[in-house]
């Protein structure tokens, strides 16, 4: 079943969305391989550059990181420091 998308709103932009909710709610743990992007083009019924760009947004937002060869998986979280919470 894939998720229904809005086609009014820039489709990457939403298939990021979904992938950065399930990292927040736990489904793709720090460390879990993310959807590939033939994977994503065939879950969420898009194009591979679509989903690519998805993909490449989450990567710079710093949610995932990219393996050459092995995919790409989610990235861990930096703790914030007591400085930048007393800031």
């Amino acid at each position: 079943m894939s998720p229904e998308l809005d086609r009014t709103r820039p489709v990457w932009r939403q298939v990021a969305a979904a992938i950065a909710t399930r990292i927040a709610d736990g489904e793709y743990p720090v460390g879990a391989r993310v959807p590939s992007v033939v994977e994503l083009s065939t879950e969420f019924g898009i194009a591979a550059s679509t989903a690519q760009k998805a993909l490449a947004h989450l990567k710079a937002e710093g949610l995932i990181r990219a393996e050459v060869g092995l995919g790409s998986f989610v990235a861990e979280r930096p703790e914030k420091s007591a400085a930048a919470e007393e800031a």
